[in-house]
């Protein structure tokens, strides 16, 4: 990155830090109350003070900061969704949604794996400020659909898995057992070393899955591996497990089918709240009016039987709770 970019991009991450300490951070990774950031993400305005690309020149997402109405800034990846909204390889906006969602059905937010996670549209005239040729993802509109994500503070990918601090460290244990419950759960499918990560503060050693757009399906895998869809440990958390043996299959559809939804209005996609699918068979679901991203019966079908497959390995002690 050029000189001047790195000091324009520092003094923005200075403004974000000054915006979002006072409020009643959630630890020192998430600096404001999740529900706080999905408000601001899924449907306040927002001005882009700062844009860069997150990890080359080039790379398909970025790293923005974002600046709102009550002056309130915060950082997030931005990923711009492919036409018509349907992902090729690690680009599927309705996976990375469904992540962020299926974890809140059996853990706590102090324990959420998944940043805060949204899709959302923004208009094609304010993204071509960035991206002069860019398109509308859907061809009836004026709107270009995107994801943003919280960006984490204070993590590392170094020291994700220590085998002898999962036996000596509870809380550790505790953190890293969530994050490979969920990695299993969605079928996560690239092992790329950025992908997960862990907090660098030793009090607290919460860990992240932070892309999760290769998911969901067996048959798709990045180049980095799949490593993180096996359950590497054979002790979880049981009040994490007593959450999933609670769970209901129509919970699942009801959580899971319809993760985002918008309305044209004019020829603008506004964000409104889900309801019933259009349809329970795409994962991509339009009419003359709405736009549903969800999970497909098939894919959640996947998800339920892998629950199922826990609960069977604790119930016959191949499991242990702690």
């Amino acid at each position: 990155m050029p000189a001047q970019r790195r000091t324009a991009y520092a003094a923005a991450l200075a403004s974000v830090v000054l915006f979002t300490g006072p409020l009643p951070a959630q630890d020192s990774n998430i600096l404001m109350p999740t529900d706080s950031i999905e408000t601001l993400f899924r449907t306040r305005d927002f001005e882009v003070v700062q844009w860069t690309d997150a990890r080359f020149e080039g790379d398909r997402t970025q790293r923005v900061v974002l600046q709102f109405e009550d002056e309130t800034r915060a950082l997030a990846k931005w990923a711009v969704a492919p036409p018509r909204g349907v992902g090729v390889f690690n680009n599927q906006p309705r996976y990375e949604c469904a992540a962020y969602e299926l974890q809140k059905l059996f853990l706590d937010e102090p324990e959420y794996v998944v940043p805060p996670t949204v899709a959302r549209s923004v208009s094609l005239e304010s993204y071509r400020a960035m991206v002069p040729r860019a398109e509308a993802t859907f061809g009836n509109t004026e709107s270009v659909l995107i994801v943003l994500q919280y960006w984490l503070w204070n993590v590392t990918a170094d020291g994700v898995w220590d085998k002898d601090r999962f036996e000596s460290d509870t809380l550790y244990a505790r953190n890293f057992a969530n994050m490979n419950l969920l990695t299993y759960l969605i079928l996560h499918g690239d092992s790329n070393k950025g992908n997960v990560l862990i907090s660098t503060t030793t009090s607290n050693p919460r860990l992240f899955a932070v892309d999760n757009g290769i998911a969901f399906k067996w048959r798709e895998a990045g180049d980095r591996g799949t490593g993180w869809r096996s359950l590497r440990v054979k002790r979880l958390p049981g009040k994490t497990v007593e959450r999933l043996r609670a769970l209901t299959r129509e919970e699942l559809d009801r959580h899971l089918l319809v993760v985002a939804q918008f309305r044209l209005v004019g020829d603008q996609l506004v964000t409104v709240t889900p309801t019933e699918p259009i349809h329970p068979d795409g994962g991509v679901r339009k009419n003359d009016e709405v736009m549903q991203l969800g999970l497909t019966k098939a894919e959640i079908d996947h998800i339920w039987g892998r629950i199922q497959d826990v609960l069977k390995k604790v119930d016959e002690e191949k499991i242990v709770l702690f």
